[in-house]
């Protein structure tokens, strides 16, 4: 279970799980918002995205890409969300990968569509305009690997096991973790780690910068999760906009020439010079005191 402090810090708390399934503690306060939907407004800007698929090691079944899709076009449009964090509610789990009993129940026309819905459910989740963390308490598999891979940044417990596994199926990533895990990794160790289907602890995960921290697990088996918290609220000082447009710098440079980067930067600078903020942050400055950024 983990602490009330962690809801009290967050502004909303969004979790996907079964109809059938109702949430742990975690979502103790929690008002409904519809068939597997659960909200509560607070204080920060931190909006926590849990998964609760506790029967089927949260596997990506049709039903979580739909909910997920739907959770992610709200976050697009909500100027007030400073920062994502992608969890599991599942003890031990983070995402299993696809949900293998669905897809054996599939005709074969059915799946290369499903695949599509799932690349473009993990696409959408890694150009949300705000930073976004997975915290990996648990295995992370397959899919569930892409999923995190699609986010910002990654913390995982020491103890946490995750790789892409697909080729032991005969298949291979198809969410994007060909193209992203060598993005990460480098090419070289990223073919390692795909033809051999490895799967890695989180320390392994974190020597080879899969990770950006790997933590010790606690008793409540939810270090992961409180470490990015902790990484979110350094975020939440921060001038909003500025990050957004540091993200969008970052993430559209890094794919093409420096020349053609360095004007991506130029645009991304254009937008914060008019802004509000900046002349909040100079004057703060000026008057020795902490900004108070609105995002405007």
């Amino acid at each position: 279970m983990l602490p009330n402090e962690s809801v009290r810090y967050t502004r909303v708390h969004s979790v996907i799980f079964e109809p059938d399934v109702l949430p742990d503690d975690r979502c103790s306060g929690l008002e409904s918002a519809g068939e597997g939907m659960c909200n509560c407004s607070c204080v920060l800007g931190i909006v926590v995205l849990g998964i609760n698929r506790p029967q089927s090691k949260n596997a990506i079944s049709k039903n979580l890409v739909t909910m997920m899709s739907e959770a992610l076009e709200s976050l697009k449009k909500d100027n007030e969300v400073r920062t994502v964090v992608l969890c599991s509610m599942v003890p031990g789990i983070f995402c299993a990968g696809a949900d293998l009993k669905e897809r054996a129940k599939m005709q074969q026309s059915e799946v290369g569509p499903f695949v599509t819905k799932a690349r473009t459910l993990i696409t959408e989740l890694g150009t949300l305009p705000m930073p976004t963390i997975a915290a990996i308490d648990g295995a992370a598999l397959g899919g569930g690997l892409e999923m995190a891979l699609a986010c910002d940044i990654r913390v995982a417990a020491s103890s946490a096991k995750m790789g892409l596994v697909e080729t032991k199926l005969a298949i291979i990533p198809g969410a994007g973790g060909t193209q992203r895990l060598p993005r990460t990794v480098g090419v070289s160790v990223a073919k390692e780690l795909i033809f051999a289907a490895r799967v890695l602890s989180g320390d392994e995960a974190k020597s080879l910068g899969l990770v950006n921290h790997a933590v010790e697990q606690n008793k409540t088996g939810d270090a992961a999760y409180l470490r990015a918290l902790d990484l979110a609220r350094e975020f939440i000082p921060q001038g909003p906009i500025a990050i957004r447009m540091a993200k969008l710098a970052i993430n559209q440079g890094i794919e093409v020439d420096l020349k053609t980067g360095l004007a991506i930067e130029e645009a991304c600078y254009a937008q914060v010079i008019p802004t509000k903020d900046r002349l909040e942050g100079l004057q703060a400055f000026k008057e020795k005191r902490p900004p108070r950024y609105k995002g405007e």
